[in-house]
């Protein structure tokens, strides 16, 4: 390539926001980043993979399960591999894709909140984009492939950083409000007959984040600046978070807001069919929690990968869910935990492997550029 290469990093470069005017709209006006422009201060990814804390966030939950899992649960690791041995690949495979079927509806989730601030792009950049996150959030900690995200975007699109970050938070927003809401009425149906006393804080947490993501949606659109004001921040802090304001509500209009609860909801009804495929792949006789139970436990593993501990909920995720299975569905220790490994393999592991070969094999990274999409073609979309 003819442009100079440029440094892959998971934090956000020291460009600031406040420099760039609100309707910038041509390269002249905020170009891409060059690489002398956005390496200073930021961590590239291999240094941060060799970073203490890094690796510490990836070993201790890996030393935790496997202490819990063989000491406490008692698994037995040879059995555990057989049955994964003898499961129907039929349904490991249909596991797989459906999961991988979620990714493009997240791209076109991103692309209608991105044209929603003006940046036309296309599904396929935006899936491209947004995989490449998810690899970066399955190697370290802290959710920092949600703000890689974000600075991918801007290397490749003269774009306000605060505006795009601003996207992925109300995503994210969508996500919670989705996934408590499918998790309760899953749970309720899944527990006709009342829920168990160890799923009643679930229930109740579900609740709680609705109720806490609302109140936020509020404050920060009635409040958030007034409080900035009230405070003794720097102007050009205040401009950055006006930006954001802007990529949280501009993001989504009445319009939209039903089109994007919906797909959220069928993006993480994947979830739960990938889980649901796995269950019937390994073919447990005494396992039997129906759909319904499947999507119930898959949403509260995706509720534990919001906890930023570990890379992908790594620990948190694992113990969690192995405790609903036994706890609430009476299933033993070691189905539970082939279950859990199996579907992790599918949800993380496999992006590790893949992500990896699209991370190496994409312009993205390097501001390559993307090309967006004719007013028609908006309009047609």
């Amino acid at each position: 390539m003819s442009e100079p290469p440029v440094s892959d990093t998971v934090t956000t470069p020291p460009v600031s926001d406040a420099a760039t005017p609100p309707e910038a709209a041509s390269p002249e006006a905020d170009p891409a980043p060059r690489d002398d422009d956005a390496s200073g201060g930021a961590v590239p990814l291999g240094t941060r993979l060799r970073q203490p804390r890094t690796i510490l966030s990836i070993v201790v939950p890996l030393i935790l399960v496997v202490l819990i899992f063989r000491v406490a649960l008692n698994v037995d690791v040879a059995e555990l591999v057989d049955g994964v041995a003898r499961a129907n690949k039929l349904y490991l495979l249909a596991a797989f894709a459906v999961f991988y079927l979620g990714f493009p509806l997240r791209g076109w989730r991103w692309a209608m909140l991105l044209r929603g601030i003006g940046v036309p792009i296309r599904v396929k950049d935006a899936t491209e984009i947004l995989f490449i996150s998810w690899l970066v959030n399955c190697l370290v900690p802290a959710k920092l492939g949600d703000v890689y995200r974000a600075w991918l975007l801007k290397i490749n699109i003269p774009v306000s950083l605060s505006k795009t970050f601003g996207t992925v938070f109300i995503e994210r927003v969508l996500d919670l409000f989705v996934i408590a809401v499918l998790g309760i009425l899953a749970g309720f149906w899944s527990f006709r007959n009342g829920f168990p006393p160890e799923i009643q804080f679930v229930v109740v947490l579900g609740i709680g984040v609705i109720v806490v993501l609302g109140a936020l949606l509020l404050t920060l659109r009635n409040f958030g600046r007034r409080i900035l004001e009230l405070l003794p921040f720097p102007h050009w802090l205040v401009d950055l978070y006006d930006k954001f304001e802007e990529g949280v509500f501009g993001a989504v209009d009445r319009r939209s807001l039903p089109k994007l609860l919906a797909l959220t909801a069928l993006i993480w009804s994947t979830e739960g069919m990938r889980l649901w495929f796995v269950i019937q792949a390994l073919g447990f006789p005494d396992v039997q929690i129906g759909i319904s139970g499947a999507f119930f436990v898959a949403f509260i593993g995706s509720l534990l990968t919001a906890v930023p501990l570990s890379p992908a909920g790594l620990g948190t995720v694992e113990l969690g869910v192995v405790g609903v299975l036994t706890l609430a569905y009476g299933i033993g220790p070691q189905e539970a935990a082939t279950i859990v490994i199996v579907d992790r393999v599918i949800s993380v592991f496999s992006i590790i492997v893949l992500g990896s070969l699209v991370y190496v094999l994409s312009d993205k990274r390097r501001g390559g550029g993307v090309r967006l999409i004719t007013e028609p073609e908006a309009a047609s979309a």
